[in-house]
């Protein structure tokens, strides 16, 4: 099923190859200066699983394995385009040539006023700024077009520097801490919580404060 999958990636046109794909209506494909933000699709296999297949990426995200393996990535990928895994994911690619670099997303909770975000960034691509852009993108996404949202929760793990940075640059303010569990080291791990508001965003935009 694997080789299946990326020998039909490899017949399909590098112009359809670099095409964004839509995702659901509520999802649309997200243009920042350097970014596309598009749904995951079977091209971006390949690059998934050799970024994802890092110790200092899953140790920081939940719920990623650790080895990840091509397998793993077409799963991702097959349950995301078939709606299985039900939130708004992306594909965080740059616009220059469609490089994947990570993914990113909002997950809804039980209380329809807030979502979640949630990303990682292949390591190559650290220390360069795009994990703040795209996460601008999306967060503005969410508040512009769904209006029940008020508020949007972010968690990331207490040694997480990088992370935090990126939190508090889209002007996301400290809640608290406590534990989640982690799929690559098979244990607990103390994070903290942050939430941002509609008001402050749409203050932060209005100041031009974002950066």
């Amino acid at each position: 099923m694997q080789s299946e999958l990326l020998r039909e990636d490899q017949s399909r046109s590098p112009q359809d190859r670099s095409r964004p794909e839509r995702l659901r209506p509520d999802c649309p494909v997200l243009l920042s200066e350097r970014l596309v933000l598009r749904a995951p699709h079977k091209d971006d296999i390949e690059a998934l699983a050799h970024l994802a297949n890092n110790a200092n990426v899953a140790t920081m995200v939940s719920r990623m394995p650790h080895p990840y393996t091509t397998k793993d990535a077409a799963d991702f990928v097959r349950r995301t385009t078939s709606g299985e895994i039900g939130k708004c994911l992306y594909a965080i690619t740059k616009q220059e040539n469609g490089a994947f670099l990570g993914c990113c997303g909002i997950e809804p909770g039980q209380d329809p006023a807030t979502v979640e975000i949630g990303y990682w960034l292949g390591e190559p691509y650290w220390n360069q700024g795009f994990m703040t852009e795209a996460a601008h993108a999306l967060i503005d996404m969410v508040f512009r077009t769904r209006p029940e949202v008020e508020q949007i929760d972010a968690r990331c793990r207490v040694t997480n520097v990088a992370s935090r940075r990126v939190i508090h640059k889209c002007g996301f303010q400290f809640q608290g801490s406590g534990l989640v569990a982690s799929l690559a080291l098979g244990s607990t791990v103390s994070v903290e919580w942050f939430r941002l508001d509609r008001r402050t965003w749409m203050s932060l935009r209005s100041w031009g404060a974002l950066r």
